[in-house]
Parts: C-alpha cells; sequence; structure tokens
C-alpha cells in the first residue's frame, strides 16, 4: 500500500496525527496496552485476593521481568533481521492466547495463584520480543523530523490506554474475573490485527551475519554514548525505587478501602497526569536542554511518590498519582527520543531491546522490590523510602553523568551543526 507523502518540509500541509501510517501505529499501541493495563488489574486484585499478600503482587512483577531480562539480546537481533510488524503481530497474538487462559482457568474453577505465575511468565516473554520491534517501528513510520513529536503522541497512546484500561479492568472485574480477561483477549487480537496492516517508509536494514559482536553491540553502543547511558540508567533507578503502582492494590483494599472499581481509578490517575504531559510535549516538544528537564521530571516523581505514600485521603492519592505521571512523561519521552534520534537504524532492534530491558527492570523488577520492601515495613514506610530514594538518585546523576544535565538537544550536536 502507497503512503502519502510525509516529508514536512515538502508538504506544507502535513499533519502527522493525520498520517494514515502513524494512525495505525497509535492504534496498535493503545490496542495492546489498553490490553495489558486492563490484565495488569485483573491478575493484581485476583492474586491479592487469593493471597492477601504483597509478597505474592510483587512475584507477578518478577515472572514478567525474568523471561525479559533472560531474552534480551535474542529480541533486540530478532527485531533487526525479521520484519517487525510480524514480530509484534505474532506477539500480541500470544498474549491473547494467554488472556483467554486465563478466563478458561477463571470459568473453570482451576486458577490459581502458581496459574497466575506461570501466565504471567508467558505474557512477560511475549512483550519482550512486542515491546523493542514496535519501538523500533516509528522510524520507518514518519520522518526523521517528526520523531520527537510522534514520540510524544506514540507515548500518549500508552497513556490514554492507562487511564480506560485500569478503569475498564476495575470494572469489568467487578462484574466477573473472566469477563475482564476475555476483554483482554479481543483487545490483543485486534492489536494484532492492527500493527500488521502498517506501511512502512522505510525499509528494513539487511540482515547481516549472526555474530557474537553483533549479538552485544547494542550494549556496547549504549556504553559507548553516557548521555544515552545516563537517560536509561536514571529511568531505571528511578521507577524502581519509585514503585507505588506496584503496591495499589494494597492502597486500594487496606489504606483507602476502595474496591476494584477503586484500583482501577488509581492506576488510571498516573495515566491522566501522563496523557496531559505527552499531550503537551507533543504540541511544543523539548527543544532546549531535554536533559535538566528530564532530571526535573524525577525529583517531581519522587516528590509525588512521597505524597502518595503519606495520604490516606482518595482524592489527595490521585492527585498525587496524577503528578507523578506528568512528571515521568518526561523522562519517557527524551530517553525514547534520545534512543531514536541517536541510534542508527540498523541497530535500533538492539538498543531498544536494551532499552526495554531497562524499563522492564524499572517496572516489573520495581513490582518485586515494592512487594518485598513492602512485606518488610509495610506499605506506606515502603513507599516513602522509595520516593526519598528516587530524588536521591536523581542528585546522584548530575554529578555521574553531567552529559545528560547540559545536553543542548536530543539529537547528536555534531549532527546539528553547519557542515563547511
Amino acid at each position: 500500500m502507497p503512503i502519502p507523502p510525509a516529508d514536512p518540509a515538502g508538504d506544507p500541509n502535513f499533519s502527522l496525527p493525520k498520517h494514515p501510517a502513524f494512525q495505525r501505529f497509535w492504534c496498535t499501541r493503545i490496542l495492546s496496552s489498553l490490553s495489558f493495563q486492563m490484565l495488569a488489574v485483573a491478575m493484581g486484585w485476583h492474586i491479592y485476593a487469593l493471597t492477601h499478600s504483597a509478597f505474592a503482587l510483587g512475584l507477578v512483577g518478577l515472572a514478567q521481568f525474568l523471561p525479559m531480562f533472560v531474552l534480551t539480546l535474542v529480541v533486540g537481533h530478532v527485531a533487526d533481521r525479521y520484519d517487525r510488524r510480524r514480530i509484534a503481530a505474532i506477539c500480541q497474538s500470544l498474549e491473547s492466547v494467554a488472556a483467554l487462559l486465563f478466563a478458561f482457568g477463571t470459568f473453570g474453577g482451576w486458577i490459581s495463584a502458581p496459574v497466575i505465575y506461570v501466565l504471567a511468565a508467558c505474557v512477560g516473554a511475549a512483550r519482550a520480543f512486542e515491546s523493542p520491534a514496535v519501538a523500533s517501528l516509528l522510524p520507518g513510520v514518519v520522518p526523521r523530523g517528526q520523531l520527537p513529536k510522534a514520540t510524544a503522541w506514540a507515548t500518549s497512546a500508552n497513556q490514554t490506554a492507562q487511564i480506560a484500561g485500569p478503569a475498564l479492568g476495575g470494572l469489568l472485574y467487578g462484574v466477573g474475573p473472566g469477563v475482564a480477561y476475555l476483554a483482554c483477549t479481543l483487545s490483543f487480537a485486534a492489536a494484532a490485527a492492527t500493527v500488521w496492516a502498517i506501511p512502512l517508509q522505510a525499509k528494513l536494514a539487511s540482515r547481516a551475519p549472526v555474530t557474537l559482536e553483533s549479538v552485544f553491540s547494542g550494549i556496547a553502543f549504549i556504553r559507548k554514548e553516557p548521555v544515552i547511558l545516563g537517560a536509561l540508567s536514571l529511568d531505571l533507578f528511578a521507577v524502581l525505587f519509585g514503585g507505588a503502582t506496584a503496591l495499589l492494590p494494597v492502597f486500594a483494599r487496606d489504606i483507602l478501602h476502595t474496591g476494584p472499581l477503586g484500583l482501577g481509578l488509581l492506576r488510571s490517575g498516573t495515566a491522566i497526569g501522563a496523557l496531559a504531559g505527552t499531550i503537551w510535549l507533543a504540541h511544543f516538544p523539548l527543544r532546549n536542554r531535554p536533559g535538566a528537564a528530564m532530571f526535573g521530571g524525577v525529583i517531581a516523581f519522587g516528590a509525588a511518590t512521597v505524597v502518595f505514600g503519606l495520604s490516606h485521603q482518595f482524592l489527595l492519592s490521585l492527585f498525587a498519582l496524577m503528578v507523578l505521571g506528568a512528571s515521568d512523561t518526561i523522562s519517557v519521552v527524551v530517553r525514547l527520543s534520545l534512543v531514536q534520534l541517536r541510534t542508527p537504524d540498523e541497530m535500533l532492534g538492539r538498543v531498544s531491546a536494551v532499552n526495554s530491558l531497562f524499563i522492564g527492570t524499572s517496572n516489573q523488577l520495581g513490582e518485586f522490590e515494592s512487594g518485598v520492601t513492602a512485606g518488610w515495613w509495610g506499605a506506606q514506610p515502603a513507599v516513602l523510602v522509595g520516593g526519598i530514594a528516587t530524588i536521591a538518585v536523581a542528585l546522584l546523576w548530575m554529578r555521574f553523568f553531567p552529559e545528560l544535565k547540559n545536553t543542548r538537544s536530543l539529537e547528536r550536536e555534531e549532527a546539528l551543526a553547519p557542515s563547511h
């Protein structure tokens, strides 16, 4: 299928949100994220209802993280050698099957904590392949000059899903756990159909031979790029320590005294703030000092986490989560833009896989860390310590990575210099 002219310089009427290929990309992102958010709410409430254990909540996150950790080097090479649309479609189809097994297990009465852990691990393995494939797909969908805006709009797809997904998941779980799992099944299947229909502007790179050096080239590239390494590691440790969302079932049930719908609304609170942030950044992209803006966002993220940990009021907790989401958006957009604009396309899949590992470490392993510390100290002290640690990490990283703090542009500055 031919693509309409997409070069902003050659088409004064160019509009990114109206670009057909980008519309399909945006739809598959929102459908897949919607499914995962509904599934996360259902799994979290289900496992806590079965076990009444914060540690068990952490194990769900660990079950999703381990496959991602083991497969990191493999999935990046796959994304660079094969059709990224096909990879994403296969993974989303497998996630649909996993959600269907959740539904069968619930309706059949054989669902249990070990079954939830196994199926969560299967979803984690599928997402390990899906994440770098979808992330590295974007530069083939839009022109390079539009990548920062496209990244913000694509992030808004995730945040929109994170608003609707948790609330919808909580509502459907209130009707019945099996109903929530069936909705996830259909949404994952729709995402798979949509991603396969995306036309690409750029062709995939030729398939180079697989060598030990090429397998580790993504890690080697990041180690040589202090700006990218600083952004990835800052986001990793900030979210690792500030993972308040992993304990939302505990806060919803035992501290704020609300039900599954309240849990869904709390999970949506983070995404409401994040969506507002991504829409703002889509219209007013960061052009000057993005590194300094990222550090400011991480510090605000830690402060909002502290407020959430201290709150006993539902509305205050919801507001704190909204601020948390808005501040995290800055980190997400800066990190993704740096990766996409400073990485050659032929190795973007491998670098995106390492990026996905950092994200998975901060999210899924962060959930495990939060579950363990909550089991030791209680949910509120664990969140308070995590928020303070997040602020401390941001201050330390300003010293460790001055290149990131002082960077003037998302693109390489030598690439922006005029040629002579």
